[in-house]
C-alpha cells in the first residue's frame, strides 16, 4: 500500500508508522489522518503483527499539531463535525486497537501531536522533545481528547495547569508527571522503542488484546472488574492460555 503522507513498515512482529510530512514538522490534516486510518485497519488485520511504533519524520517533531489552514474558516457545526469524526476515526482509534501502539515522541509534538501521543499506549520521548497543548493561545480547546486524556495521566491539577497556560513542558519534566515513560536521546529513541515493542511481541497477543479492553475500562471501578473478571475468564478457552500454561509447566518459553 502506498501512502503519500505516512511510511509504513513492517519490521518482522512490529509495524512502524511514521508521519511523513518534515516540512510542516509532521502537522496533522486530512490526508494524514485518512492514511492513518488506512494503516491502522491493515495492521489491525495482520496476525503477523503484534505491537505498533507511530513516530514522526525527521528530528525537530513528532507532530507539530493540527494544521490551521485547514479548518481556519470552519463554522460550529464544521468545528464539531471535525473534532468528532477525528477522534473516532483516529484518536479512539488507537485508544482501542487490538495491538498496543507505543508513540517514539521524537521532538515537538503539540495540540493535535501530544493528543495522538496521549491516545498511544504507551510514550517514549527523546530528550529534546516539547509537549503542550496551546490551544488556548488561538482561542480554542483541546479538540482530538486533550482535556479527557491527559488529566488521566498528569492528574487534574497539572493537566489544568498544562491547558490553561499553554506552556510546553520538556521531555524530563514530562516523564517526571507521567506523560511519557521513558526518556532517550534522539540517537536512542527508536532503537529503544523497539526493543519495548519485541519484548510486548513475546507474550500472547490475546492475553495483551484483553489487557488493552481492560485497561481501557479502569475508570469506572464497577465496570472495569467485570471487563477484568469476563476477559479472565474468556482467555481460559483460547490457545494461548493453553501454550502459556503448558510452557510454564514444562519449563520451556511459549511459542505464541
Amino acid at each position: 500500500m502506498n501512502f503519500e503522507n505516512i511510511i509504513l513498515e513492517k519490521k518482522e512482529k512490529i509495524a512502524v508508522i511514521t508521519i511523513n510530512r518534515p516540512q510542516s514538522l509532521n502537522a496533522l490534516n486530512k490526508p494524514v489522518f485518512t492514511e492513518l486510518s488506512m494503516a491502522l485497519d491493515t495492521i489491525a488485520n495482520d496476525k503477523e503483527v503484534r505491537a505498533v511504533i507511530l513516530t514522526g519524520s525527521g528530528e525537530k517533531a513528532f507532530v507539530a499539531g493540527a494544521d490551521i489552514k485547514e479548518f481556519m474558516d470552519f463554522d460550529v457545526a464544521q468545528a464539531e463535525a471535525l473534532a468528532r469524526d477525528n477522534q473516532e476515526m483516529i484518536f479512539n482509534k488507537i485508544e482501542n486497537f487490538n495491538k498496543p501502539v507505543i508513540a517514539a515522541v521524537n521532538g515537538f509534538a503539540l495540540g493535535g501531536g501530544l493528543e495522538l501521543a496521549m491516545a498511544c499506549h504507551i510514550r517514549y520521548s527523546s530528550d529534546n522533545s516539547k509537549l503542550g497543548l496551546p490551544e488556548v493561545t488561538l482561542g480554542l480547546i483541546p479538540g482530538y481528547g486533550g482535556t479527557q486524556r491527559l488529566p488521566k495521566l498528569v492528574g487534574k491539577g497539572i493537566a489544568n495547569e498544562m491547558i490553561f497556560t499553554a506552556k510546553m513542558v520538556s521531555a524530563q519534566r514530562a516523564k517526571e508527571i507521567g506523560l511519557v515513560n521513558e526518556v532517550y536521546s534522539q540517537e536512542e529513541l527508536l532503537a529503544k522503542t523497539t526493543e519495548l515493542a519485541e519484548t510486548i511481541a513475546k507474550n500472547s497477543p490475546m492475553a495483551i488484546e484483553k489487557a488493552i479492553q481492560a485497561v481501557n475500562k479502569s475508570d469506572d471501578a464497577k465496570v472495569g472488574f467485570e471487563q477484568e473478571i469476563k476477559s479472565f475468564g474468556e482467555l481460559f478457552g483460547l490457545e494461548d492460555k493453553k501454550e502459556g500454561v503448558g510452557a510454564f509447566l514444562e519449563k520451556r518459553k511459549p511459542n505464541f
